[in-house]
């Protein structure tokens, strides 16, 4: 079992970017989108602004269409929460937020080793370290955390391929197949991490 690998080789402008600017790039990213008091036209505009920086980094549409495609479920789910429960109006806002912030994290992971995220995260924790805190360990879960989402995201289509395989509606059943893959999955980085020393 290899450790997460969700980075792209390339040479574009992000990919030769440090990772402390493009990590810091993505949390005041996330800010504003979280915060800014956004309109039915400012969602498209913010997630056609991503789609031109995964262009900028040398990534075919399909790259972020993918990662939407993965995502689709947690998209239809928190659009319909939101459009019942609040309006039509915050369910186009707040998926739209939610979609491009991901789309924001993947960008990073496609274009950032993971190595160089980890050194990053330890700088900025290792003033904590007189608190008690591990840098080590906090920042390879923290990155480990952001590669965690289009992974599941992969197992919740893999399972949707095989239950379409045997033309059997899982329906609310998909969590289970899904929630057996994800803890394997869990053990086996578990065991990666083991072996290298990291505990």
């Amino acid at each position: 079992m290899r450790l997460i690998a969700l980075y792209r080789p390339g040479s574009s402008i992000l990919h030769r970017a440090p990772a402390g600017l493009k990590l810091a790039a993505l949390a005041i990213g996330a800010l504003v989108l979280s915060l800014y008091p956004h309109d039915a036209v400012s969602i498209p505009l913010s997630l056609a602004a991503v789609l031109a920086l995964y262009g900028i980094g040398g990534m075919p549409i399909r790259v972020p269409l993918l990662e939407i495609w993965r995502l689709r479920w947690i998209i239809v789910v928190l659009a319909a929460a939101l459009g019942v429960f609040v309006s039509p109006l915050a369910a186009w806002v707040g998926t739209g937020r939610v979609v491009t912030i991901l789309l924001l994290a993947s960008l990073l992971t496609l274009t950032t080793r993971m190595a160089d995220l980890v050194e990053v995260l330890q700088g900025i924790l290792r003033p904590f370290q007189r608190w008690g805190v591990d840098p080590d360990a906090v920042a390879l879960t923290i990155s480990l955390t952001i590669t965690t989402i289009p992974v599941i995201a992969g197992f919740a289509e893999r399972v949707r391929d095989a239950s379409r395989a045997r033309d059997v509606r899982l329906g609310v059943r998909a969590v289970v197949p899904l929630l057996v893959l994800a803890l394997r999955h869990a053990d086996d980085v578990g065991d990666a991490l083991a072996a290298r020393g990291l505990g």
